[in-house]
Order: C-alpha cells, then sequence, then structure tokens
C-alpha cells in the first residue's frame, strides 16, 4: 500500500492523518468562521446575499427562539424541509446551535415519505417551505410534531422583492396548495421574536448527535443516519485538506450550489467546508429550470462547481452555458451518482477544466475518495482513499480481497456513521467496523478505486453478471442519446434481460441504430434486449436517475425488442 504514488499527498511520516478534531462540534466552526470572516458574503441566493455576520445573529435568533419560546431541548429533532434558500442556513445553524438534531427532509416527498421520516425520527418541530405545506397537513396528526414553522420562497429576500415574490409564487404561478395548519409560526416572526430572547450556549461535544441524514430510499426504506459532531467535524478536516489546490489564497472563491442543501453532499461539501474557509456560495434553489440556471451563471465569476452527472450533462447541452466565461473555474466535483467518460470529456473541452469524481454516502457524511484536485485525477475512477480513512474491497462473506479483485465497498473512518437510528443494524458492518456501502468496486493497481455498479442493481444474464453502469455508459457515448438507464426484465430463457430507457438528444434516433451502435461495442449478452424511448427519466431532486423506479414502472411508451 505504501507504495502507491498517492501516498505523496499526505504528510511524510504518517501519510493517513491530519488534525481531525481541532473543534469540539459543528457550531464551533461556524463561530470561527462567522468571526474571521464577518465582513464577506457567505450565502447568496435569487440576488440577495447574507454576510457571515448575518448568518450568525440571525442563526443565534433563531436558535434562542428554538430554546426559550419553544421549549426545545438538547438531542430533540427538528426537521427542515426546503429547497436552496437563504432560509436554509439560518434555521439549520440556528439548531445546531440550540443543541438540536436536524432532520433533513426532501421537500419533494410524499405524505407517505414525510409520516414515515417523521415518525422514525420521533421530530417535534419543523421548518417547511409553503409549497409543501399541505402535504404536511396530511399527516402531521400522525407524527409527535408539534411546532410548524412555515417560510415562504421570498422571506429573506428582502425589500419590496420579498412580498413581490411571494405573491407571485402563490398567487400567480399557483405553486401553493392550500393547507391549514392553524398554530404554524413564519419563520420571518420566529426570527424578530428570537432577536428579543436571551440565548444559551448548550453543552455539545463530538459524540453528541449532529444530523439524522436519511437515505434516499432508491433500494429500500429511507433509513436515518446516525452523524454525530465528530463525523462531521473529522470529515470537515478531511476535505478541507483536500480541497486545497482549489482554493484561492486571495479568498476570493465563489462556488456554485445546484445540489440542495438538505442533501449531505451539498450540506457538508457545499455548505460546511465553504463556510469554514470564507467563500461565498451561490445557492441555486431550482436547477432544473436550465435557462434561468445558466442566466444566474453568467452573473458570477464562480471558481467552483459541484454537482452529478446529470446535472453537468445537462448544462452541456444548453448552448448558452457555452458561451459563459470560465476563466476563473479551476473545477467542477461531481458525485451522487457514476460520471459517464463522454460527459467528462465534454466538459474538459467546453470549459477547459476537469470534472473530478468523488464518491461517498449518506452514511459516511458523505466523502469516503475522491480524485486529487492537482492534476493526478484518473479518469473512470473515483479516486482514493480520503486521509485517516480506509477503504477496501470484501466478498459477501466478509473476507478482504486482494488488488484486481471485484467485490463489496467497505470503509472504516471517523467520518463513517455510528449506525442507523432506530433500526437492526445487523449486517451494516463487517466484523472490524467496516461500514458496507453496497456499492460493488475494485481497486487497481495504482490504488485508485472504480465503482462497478450497486449490488442490488446487478442484472443476471444467463448466468453472468451485467453493470447497469457499463451499459449506460456506453450507450450515452451515442451522439443521438441525451440520457440513458438500464435495468434487468424478467426472461424465460435468461433469467434476465436488458432493457434501457433513453432520453433522445436528436429525434431521428431509432431502436435499430441505437441496437446496432451497442452491438458494435458491447459483448453479445450485454447488448440490450429491449429499448424504450421516454420524454424524461425519474430522478431524485438530486438528479439522480431512480433504476428502482422504472423496475416498478409499466411500460408506458413503445417498446422495442432486438
Amino acid at each position: 500500500m505504501k507504495d502507491f504514488p498517492w501516498f505523496k499527498h499526505y504528510p511524510a511520516g504518517t501519510p493517513h492523518e491530519i488534525p481531525l478534531y481541532e473543534y469540539n462540534s459543528v457550531t464551533e466552526i461556524f463561530d470561527e468562521s462567522c468571526k474571521k470572516y464577518k465582513d464577506r458574503v457567505a450565502f447568496e441566493n435569487m440576488g440577495a446575499r447574507l454576510t457571515y455576520a448575518q448568518v450568525d445573529e440571525l442563526s443565534r435568533n433563531f436558535a434562542a427562539y428554538l430554546q426559550q419560546e419553544l421549549k426545545l431541548q438538547k438531542g430533540d429533532r427538528i426537521a427542515i424541509q426546503m429547497p436552496n434558500l437563504l432560509q436554509f442556513p439560518i434555521a439549520f445553524l440556528g439548531a445546531l446551535r440550540a443543541g438540536l438534531i436536524v432532520v433533513n427532509t426532501n421537500p419533494l416527498y410524499t405524505p407517505r415519505e414525510m409520516e414515515h421520516q417523521f415518525r422514525d425520527s420521533g421530530a417535534l418541530a419543523i421548518v417547511i417551505v409553503a409549497n409543501f405545506a399541505s402535504n404536511l397537513e396530511k399527516i402531521i396528526a400522525n407524527t409527535k410534531i408539534r411546532h410548524v414553522i412555515i417560510t415562504q420562497l421570498g422571506d429573506m429576500l428582502g425589500g419590496l422583492k420579498a412580498p413581490l415574490v411571494n405573491f407571485i409564487v402563490k398567487n400567480v404561478k399557483k405553486m401553493v396548495p392550500a393547507y391549514s395548519l392553524p398554530n404554524a409560526i413564519p419563520f420571518n416572526k420566529a426570527l424578530k421574536k428570537g432577536a428579543s430572547l436571551p440565548f444559551k450556549k448548550p453543552e455539545v461535544n463530538v459524540q453528541d448527535l449532529a444530523v439524522l441524514q436519511y437515505t434516499g430510499g432508491t433500494t429500500g426504506v429511507s433509513k436515518g443516519a446516525q452523524l454525530s459532531h465528530a463525523n462531521l467535524v473529522a470529515h470537515n478536516a478531511m476535505i478541507r485538506h483536500w480541497f486545497k489546490p482549489y482554493m484561492s489564497p486571495n479568498g476570493d472563491d465563489l462556488i456554485i450550489t445546484a445540489i440542495p442543501m438538505y442533501h449531505i453532499f451539498a450540506l457538508t461539501v457545499n455548505g460546511l467546508l465553504m463556510f469554514s474557509t470564507g467563500v461565498k456560495n451561490v445557492m441555486i434553489t431550482n436547477p432544473r429550470d436550465m435557462p434561468a440556471f445558466c442566466k444566474e451563471l453568467r452573473k458570477h465569476k464562480f471558481s467552483i462547481i459541484t454537482g452529478v452527472n446529470t446535472l453537468f450533462n445537462g448544462l452541456l447541452n444548453r448552448p448558452e452555458f457555452h458561451k459563459l466565461d470560465f476563466s476563473h473555474l479551476r473545477g467542477a466535483v461531481a458525485g451522487a451518482m457514476a460520471v459517464q467518460d463522454v460527459v467528462a470529456k465534454k466538459w474538459k473541452e467546453v470549459t477547459g477544466t476537469p470534472l473530478i469524481e468523488g464518491y461517498g454516502l449518506s452514511e459516511t457524511s458523505p466523502v469516503l475518495c475522491c480524485n486529487p484536485l492537482d492534476g493526478q485525477h484518473k479518469q473512470g475512477t473515483i479516486g482514493i482513499p480520503m486521509p485517516s480513512t480506509e477503504v477496501a474491497i470484501f466478498d459477501d462473506n466478509g473476507n478482504q480481497l486482494t488488488q484486481g479483485e471485484t467485490g463489496e465497498i467497505c470503509a472504516r473512518g471517523p467520518q463513517v456513521m455510528r449506525g442507523y437510528w432506530n433500526s437492526d443494524n445487523a449486517g451494516v458492518f463487517f466484523e472490524g467496523g467496516w461500514f458496507r456501502t453496497g456499492d460493488i468496486g475494485v481497486m487497481d493497481k495504482e490504488g485508485y478505486f472504480k465503482i462497478v455498479d450497486r449490488k442490488k442493481d446487478m442484472i443476471k444474464v444467463s448466468g453472468f453478471n451485467v453493470f447497469p453502469n457499463e451499459i449506460e455508459n456506453v450507450v450515452a457515448t451515442h451522439p443521438k442519446v441525451l440520457e440513458v438507464a438500464a435495468i434487468g426484465v424478467p426472461d424465460s430463457r435468461s433469467g434476465e434481460v436488458i432493457k434501457i430507457f433513453v432520453v433522445k438528444k436528436d429525434q431521428s434516433l431509432t431502436a435499430d441504430e441505437l441496437l446496432k451502435y451497442c452491438h458494435e461495442n458491447l459483448t453479445n449478452y450485454k447488448v440490450p434486449k429491449h429499448v424504450e424511448f421516454r420524454p424524461e427519466l425519474p430522478k431524485t431532486n438530486v438528479g439522480k436517475i431512480l433504476r428502482r423506479a422504472l423496475k416498478e414502472q409499466q411500460a408506458t411508451t413503445t417498446t422495442v425488442a432486438a
């Protein structure tokens, strides 16, 4: 292992070690940054800005309100359910400052999914954007939630813009369904009330829980990963060390945050890391509106952008994106799903900077591996382990495999959760504390890791293992394909065969043309037997394609057999 080239990235003598616990809690990191960078802009959204000093003041007011008015105690859970808005960092930091445990919640959850998460977490309070309050009304009686704080999209925009945006969203665009939550408190009223209340700093240490980060539920019931202050403090030290090549010595960095902050990637990388280093954070509320997204990008000299493969692919297919100024961009970092080779190649051609792939999970805060950001990245891999992190490949029986062998990626390190909340954690860890990721991977001769696919997504064709990522990576290189997803479907002769769902870039594309291309680039048993064209593919709010949803759906458009 010590012969691997990537060991030279670590301090001499102790290649895996950097100081991990220089802070006793996440709030100590925020407190220091608020003082150190008080006059800098911390967050910008829809043209409105908050300085570090303002974030400090407003989050303190919110914490006081939670403590004094709502009487919430250290260790109580509070859900936050909203897209990227200036309200998020205020609510998140305020909750942590009050000693609470934050339950991050996808605002696009159905009432059923909301009920499961709120009941499982035992949340007593929630901060929710008004657009989704009608769903809360349907299930709140089945939960322990007794305090509801409602915010509107424009609440933090200031001046005449705030009421104007709120009026348009509610009355013109009709984006706020009617709801009845009689005891709900407006977010801005809570902040105003909190400003007149005393704040008492609770005793919080690294072993206390900070976040219940619920998994996406893409492969089953969503579970709450218990992330402690220790997990997040150590994780921040690791990625702060890792991101040094991308950070400006002049303190003028600007990061684009299109991934929602309730997602663990944006929460800890775009949020905690960038806040701790004085970076300006531009939050994008709706990145799926690509024309508006590109228009926003045109306003900023951004140096870093994070996202997922589908987001970068979507940008690259917008002509206006190609006209942007990339002179300040040092690079882009992708996670949450595999980066397709064709997307990475085109990104480099258009922006002149690399698209760096990393890897992690909600359960690991999230980063376990990442490609080096100093030019030594290796396309097609997820890179190498973070400092103080061990990553290895195991078989189903818990035996560690050798280099070049394919098996389940397992990891242990200070960023790995202690276990799932209210769950039987049997089978979650192998002996020795090795967390089982559920991803199939391999380590190459240089020590770089490569994701093969999700274990549960593997397709068995006549006894052969076929991984959807490989099929998707090949199909995506066809010039007329915009997006693709592959799944296995039952077959009486082969057990399973491969079906691909394709979004066309060029409407002239036919199934025969695509299958011919697959025959030219894939061995026979890997060639799809069915092609279905769709106008779009189901995705999480982060942009990750939901294969599970495709498996559950019956074909609704033309299916062509090979």
